[in-house]
């Protein structure tokens, strides 16, 4: 009997930038929703999906769930991906890494919460994470970098 045990996971590192140039990092697992879970299955079949282009914070704390197609409290609007790259984890290629900027004024206040997306607003949400709050002041800079694994 063949097990190939696939599975879609991710993790994120959350690099908070303040005004003073001091650095802090946390990192995170997340959970690849169900809208995620048939974005992937949609994109094996063509490319008729679309890509991932947006990520979005937010301030809701109810732990990720399976049914999630949005974030409990979103901050501010969605922020357009810096890069989008294929890299290796475990295999040759398994992963999709994406990295947004929340620059200065943007999404200010305490976050607890991330998600990757298809659509400036809308559209498909891949994965969320809930996590310690980060207080993102108005001159700090927050950059995620986020990978999504599938193996």
């Amino acid at each position: 009997m063949v097990n190939d045990g696939i599975k879609a996971k991710g993790v994120l590192q959350l690099t908070l930038i303040d005004e003073n140039g001091n650095i802090k990092k946390q990192d995170e697992h997340n959970l690849v929703v169900n809208t995620g879970l048939a974005y992937i299955a949609s994109r094996i079949k063509d490319a008729t999906a679309g890509t991932m282009t947006h990520m979005a914070v937010g301030t809701g704390s109810t732990p990720a769930s399976a049914a999630d197609t949005a974030l409990g409290g979103a901050l501010g609007d969605r922020v357009g991906l810096d890069s989008t790259t294929i890299v290796t984890t475990t295999a040759t290629d398994d992963s999709v890494q994406y990295i947004a900027t929340f620059g200065a004024g943007v999404a200010t206040g305490a976050i607890t919460e991330a998600g990757i997306f298809n659509a400036l607003t809308g559209g498909t949400m891949l994965c969320r994470t809930v996590f310690a709050v980060i207080n993102k002041g108005a001159l700090d800079t927050l950059v995620i970098t986020w990978k999504v694994t599938v193996a």
